[in-house]
């Protein structure tokens, strides 16, 4: 079956024919591909057709598809079996090796998506605090739980309203909304709701609404209100953990936060999250504490594997050849923008995620954000798909580079692109 055919069944089985929204390529006037198979840089869709992959399923490829040695671990795993819902040393393992490279955490515990990373840190710094509010910002992601499924209200700032049906107003109205980089904006939150607030949770790399590099004077402030009220500052880093570097944003800019969320890299490529942070804080969850988590799949031990393996090849030379290899890629592609029609696009780049956006000013919140993104890149990603290159199927969602993007993808990539 083609992607065409194949599409049309899932419309059939599946609610709008996908299991994430991203993938349906709304908007798009062409029908989502079909990945057969991936090894290296590249996919191939279910009619043979290959792609160099600048999606790299949203992040946790970063040493590419089928690995070598994360497979190795991958099959090693499988033949002792693929899941205990018991202790096991293979979680042990890899939380040790984690807890020993990153400075500011003392404790992690697993489980399995960053969405439920972020719920159990929602949970956890209510539970610490004994307050209900936290504070978000316009234009960062945290997965699809009610409480971070919250856009700005009409109203004053602080203000919410539920960007989801099914997410209560009760729900909402204990989220409060700030814009990114608008640090008079937090405290006057924190005034107004004196005593309130549980914590401030941030990507302190905002890279799901394009990429949106705050300064780190900003997230020193956020830091200091965290402290000057009480209340936790929480990293959800989830994409930028152990991709810009293995502590992630916290080790990049030296701004520590009381609790910090991962996912993606740190799973291999299997379906993964994680909260770390102080014991002090840690031990609040059960069964120690009377914060409650649990997860019959948590701390998977073939998820488990692939990521010890996956988090030991990331040496300070693999990062230091990834930012040479990121550098190389968008060169390539703002040059060809430049000279194909899309002068006004920019390629804004942080380590190893960039992002094209049809504009060449600075970019710190969603209110600078072009009016005609989404009509600007459907044509850019057509092109691109029709030349085979890949890229993430939204205007609004990052590119990936991997370790795979080498010199010999990077010199197919500019014949692909002016051919």
């Amino acid at each position: 079956m083609n992607n065409k055919e194949l599409f049309e069944k899932s419309l059939k089985y599946v609610p709008g024919g996908v299991h994430s929204p991203v993938r349906s390529f709304k908007g798009l006037h062409t029908t989502p591909r079909f990945v057969n198979r991936g090894l290296g840089a590249k996919i191939w869709d279910e009619e043979g057709k290959e792609f160099i992959d600048f999606c790299m399923s949203f992040g946790p490829l970063i040493h590419g598809h089928q690995d070598p040695e994360i497979k190795e671990a991958i099959i090693k795993a499988l033949e002792r079996g693929w899941t205990f819902g018991a202790c096991e040393k293979y979680s042990l393992e890899l939380a040790e090796y984690i807890v020993n490279k990153i400075s500011f955490i003392e404790q992690i515990r697993f489980m399995n998506s960053g969405t439920e990373a972020v719920m159990t840190a929602v949970r956890l710094a209510r539970g610490i605090t004994g307050r209900s509010k936290i504070i978000k910002f316009n234009g960062c992601y945290h997965g699809h739980l009610d409480s971070m499924l919250i856009k700005a209200g009409s109203g004053l700032a602080g203000t919410a309203e539920a960007s989801s049906k099914g997410v209560t107003e009760r729900q909402a109205g204990d989220t409060l909304i700030c814009e990114l980089g608008d640090l008079e904006e937090v405290k006057r939150v924190f005034e107004d709701h004196k005593e309130q607030i549980a914590a401030i949770f941030i990507e302190p790399l905002p890279a799901n609404n394009g990429l949106l590099v705050q300064e780190d004077s900003f997230l020193k402030g956020l830091r200091e209100l965290c402290d000057k009220n009480c209340a936790l500052l929480v990293f959800d880093e989830v994409i930028s953990g152990f991709r810009v570097g293995f502590g992630g944003m916290a080790e990049k800019t030296g701004i520590y936060p009381d609790l910090v969320t991962y996912g993606k890299i740190i799973g291999g490529g299997m379906p993964v999250g994680a909260v770390a942070g102080p014991k002090k804080f840690m031990e609040c969850l059960a069964p120690l504490g009377p914060v409650y988590q649990a997860g019959t799949l948590s701390g998977n031990p073939v998820a488990m594997a692939a990521g010890l393996v996956n988090c030991k090849k990331l040496t300070t030379q693999a990062y230091e050849k990834l930012e040479e290899h990121s550098k190389n890629i968008v060169t390539i592609m703002n040059d060809w923008m430049n000279k194909n029609g899309f002068e006004d696009y920019q390629t804004l780049r942080y380590g190893s995620l960039f992002w094209p956006i049809s504009s060449h000013g600075k970019l710190t919140n969603i209110t600078q954000l072009p009016k005609n993104m989404n009509e600007r890149f459907y044509k850019l990603f057509e092109i691109m798909l029709n030349k085979g290159i890949y890229l993430a199927p939204n205007a609004y969602e990052v590119g990936f580079v991997s370790l795979a993007h080498d010199q010999k993808i990077q010199n197919e990539l500019k014949e692909r692109l002016w051919r």
